[in-house]
């Protein structure tokens, strides 16, 4: 099992931020390598991807999702994979959004890969490529502001 932890300042109040990270559908705008997130319910998303040339689908639930504060998820099915992102205000007008994940490797190029650090680089691209859509837009697509705690 592999480990990562990154973040980002974004220039926006952290509901914005939040608001907009619970817009799954909006993911493959600004996440390299997902080509379609379906919602399928209030907790649970549907996942297309494509990572070097290897095409998966997989399912994911939200585990515990709390407004302006964490967003925690686990996969259903396929290669494991658990995290949570967390928000934090700065101040009026700046958050941080942090991400930590687990995650296990299939097979001899995800291994390599994970090896050579691509999973950590193509993480933080995806935060930092969040924090350009976030900040372009200055406003979210939309919101999903329910609690989620499942034992």
């Amino acid at each position: 099992m592999s480990s990562i932890e990154r973040s980002v300042e974004v220039e926006v109040p952290v509901t914005t931020a939040y608001n907009q990270w619970t817009q799954f559908e909006s993911f493959p705008q600004f996440m390299e390598g997902v080509e379609q997130i379906v919602q399928v319910s209030d907790t649970l998303t549907h996942w297309k991807t494509k990572v070097a040339g290897v095409e998966r689908e997989f399912d994911a639930e939200i585990t515990e999702q709390h407004p302006d504060e964490r967003i925690a998820w686990q996969t259903v099915d396929g290669p494991r994979q658990a995290g949570v992102v967390t928000f934090h205000r700065l101040d009026d007008n700046r958050s941080k959004v942090m991400l930590q994940m687990d995650f296990e490797p299939q097979g001899f190029v995800e291994s390599a890969g994970d090896a050579l650090h691509l999973v950590e680089s193509r993480v933080s691209g995806d935060l930092k490529r969040f924090k350009s859509f976030i900040e372009q837009r200055r406003l979210e697509s939309g919101a999903w502001r329910g609690d989620v705690d499942q034992p």
